[in-house]
């Protein structure tokens, strides 16, 4: 399994988490046309097997593998099949993420924290651990964290959703500097409203949609697609000298 043709990507591995839909699926496939080699990983085996399909259909590369983000071993098995398999992982997105029903901080239970926190904040240490030694090993990489504006300002309706996403965004920097004598990057992406599946019964509501577009100056909500164009120059050799660094992409709703 080799990446085809040329593009902004072209001979990178790609590993991406919650790669089976959503923002995950469109840097897939956005990474794929750029000639990246895609490994998409989720526990959503039928949405990923389907996205790898169109992935292939549309002329790229792309496998899939099952994986829990919140299972060390698991991300370990994941790393050392990959690397063994195709010589290097160039590139990692964290993108994998849940979020619980909008509950007041009052109403909010230790579960509903810790449940988030493992997938949103764990989830991403343990790729980032699992990766680091293959791309220190070769002196290369870059890893996208995909985090939000509910971690940089305190507009989440969910408390565990924005203290992960906050985690997300310092724990990125922390990296980047870890990891720069190595000349491994690290960035997060910070998007605004998004449609995606998260976000798809909420927005179905006219009310809460409209409510959405006027929250965000452009006069919409984003798409997956809008995300993927920031990973993939995050991803992309043009960001050589772009590390620890956020990339917000929110349609201007923080801008306000």
């Amino acid at each position: 399994m080799t990446g085809s043709g040329a593009g902004r990507l072209s001979g990178k591995v790609a590993l991406i988490s919650g790669g089976a839909r959503g923002i995950g699926g469109a840097c897939a496939a956005r990474f794929a046309a750029e000639g990246a080699t895609v490994v998409v990983t989720d526990l959503l085996e039928e949405l990923g097997r389907k996205t790898v399909a169109q992935i292939r259909r549309d002329g790229g590369t792309a496998d899939f593998m099952r994986l829990d983000v919140t299972d060390e071993a698991g991300w370990r098995e994941t790393v050392r099949e990959v690397s063994g398999r195709l010589g290097h992982i160039d590139v990692l997105v964290n993108n994998a993420g849940i979020q619980i029903a909008r509950r007041s901080f009052f109403e909010v239970t230790l579960d509903d924290w810790e449940k988030v926190m493992a997938v949103n904040a764990t989830g991403v240490f343990l790729g980032s651990k699992a990766l680091a030694p293959v791309m220190r090993a070769q002196r290369s990489g870059s890893i996208v964290n995909i985090s939000s504006i509910s971690g940089l300002v305190g507009i989440s309706a969910s408390a565990g959703y924005a203290a992960s996403k906050g985690a997300v965004r310092i724990f990125t920097k922390y990296l980047a500097v870890q990891l720069a004598p190595y000349h491994v990057r690290a960035n997060s992406i910070h998007p605004g409203g998004v449609l995606t599946d998260l976000t798809a019964a909420s927005y179905a509501d006219p009310a809460v949609m409209q409510r959405n577009i006027e929250l965000h100056p452009l006069g919409r909500v984003g798409t997956p697609d809008d995300i993927a164009w920031g990973a993939l120059y995050l991803a992309s050799d043009e960001s050589a000298w772009v590390t620890g660094s956020e990339l917000v992409i929110d349609g201007g709703y923080t801008a306000r």
